[in-house]
């Protein structure tokens, strides 16, 4: 069982993050035994393929490159251009297997663990400079897994070129009686099946070398309670983290407030549990909005910026309370308090025109304005 620094076992399964983060320093899983199954299963049918076709291409080179004039060997020039021309014969007559083993030279890798492309696994890591950490990985147990890999892939090798050689030992005899052309055909046709099966036979290796290196990144990725725990606290905010941001937000929230007071129309109290602060903006319509609201400490930080700015008081307690609960900063007050909130505006509008002495001073306001029941609230 695999445990951690801290001594607990690594028993959870890696979540989302921690694959992501083994992702981008490029520690996922790869097989060497399935890129080179791959690599060599591609050569040997590119050269079963494409083989006879090759032979013809380079005799073709040979006949030309060994029919030469002594006039063309004693221009410097004439060699130049011939050496051009087969090199680029040559390179014709090889690009299919060339092209084949490219494609599979990509596709090796990526057939196990995708496509990735880590930029910190280019940076030098200077521990791995360090003999003692270099004499321990060669002493370790992967070191001794890959030394018995090794030893499984020569003994395969070695008893399927056994089967294979002595398969066609009649055909390798031949090969010695017939013509050049067909001799070489002959060759290379076996050469491919040889290396066919030599490459089937690795299949074994391969097919047992993929679950261990995916077992093995598993492994590396496993977590511990704790680890599983400190990454849901990172990632959802730690308590007291979440707390503090909260906190900024109610204080952001309250300044915001307070500098909205001085725009109000009214502020309507409890007198002193509960302040509301409403404005009520003619040009836009709708309803009056609650700029303000607090209670206790903070109805007495309302009204007394509203008293330093001018902004009228106005006390009923019911008005206050169905506000205060019912409505939340910044929106309009709900329809059941249309009404008592018009005869509140009307007032404050026929205050105002008293104050520059453009009318009488008007009753006061009533203590029974119509409240819902629903919104309604005695405490």
């Amino acid at each position: 069982m695999a445990e951690s620094e801290s001594g607990q076992d690594k028993t959870e399964d890696p979540t989302d993050k921690r694959k992501k983060e083994s992702r981008e320093k490029g520690e996922i899983a790869r097989s060497k035994e399935l890129n080179t199954v791959i690599i060599m299963i591609v050569g040997a049918a590119g050269l079963l393929a494409f083989g006879g076709s090759m032979a013809e291409m380079m005799m073709q080179l040979m006949r030309d490159n060994f029919t030469i004039t002594r006039e063309a060997l004693m221009d410097e020039r004439t060699m130049g251009l011939m050496l051009m021309t087969s090199g680029k014969a040559a390179l014709l007559a090889v690009q299919p297997i060339l092209v084949a083993l490219t494609i599979a030279a990509l596709v090796g890798p990526i057939s196990l663990g995708g496509w990735l492309f880590a930029a910190g696994s280019l940076a030098p890591k200077f521990s791995r400079m360090n003999p003692a950490a270099g004499l321990k990985r060669m002493v370790s147990p992967k070191a001794l897994i890959e030394l018995l890999k090794s030893l499984a892939k020569f003994f395969i090798v070695l008893v399927v070129a056994l089967v294979v050689l002595s398969k066609d030992k009649s055909d390798l005899v031949s090969i010695a009686h017939e013509p050049m052309e067909m001799a070489i055909v002959h060759s290379l046709q076996l050469v491919g099946w040889s290396t066919l099966w030599m490459a089937f036979g690795l299949v074994i290796i391969a097919a047992v070398d993929v679950p261990v290196q995916l077992w093995e990144a598993h492994k590396k990725l496993l977590m511990t309670k704790q680890e599983v725990r400190d990454e849901h606290k990172d990632s959802e905010g730690r308590p007291e983290v979440k707390q503090r941001i909260r906190q900024l937000q109610r204080e952001m929230s309250q300044r915001r407030m307070m500098s909205a007071i001085p725009e109000a129309d009214v502020v309507i109290t409890n007198p002193t549990h509960y302040a509301v602060a409403l404005k009520y903006d003619q040009d836009k319509g709708g309803a009056p909005v609650l700029l303000a609201k607090g209670s206790d400490f903070m109805a007495l930080k309302i009204r007394e910026i509203a008293a330093q700015h001018q902004i009228l008081l106005l006390e009923s307690p019911a008005l206050a309370r169905s506000i205060y609960y019912s409505t939340e900063l910044e929106q309009e007050i709900p329809a059941g308090l249309y009404l008592a909130v018009a005869q509140v505006l009307a007032y404050v509008y026929q205050i105002r025109q008293f104050r520059q002495g453009r009318g009488k001073r008007p009753d006061p306001l009533r203590d029974d304005l119509p409240i819902p029941p629903d919104l309604r609230r005695d405490s």
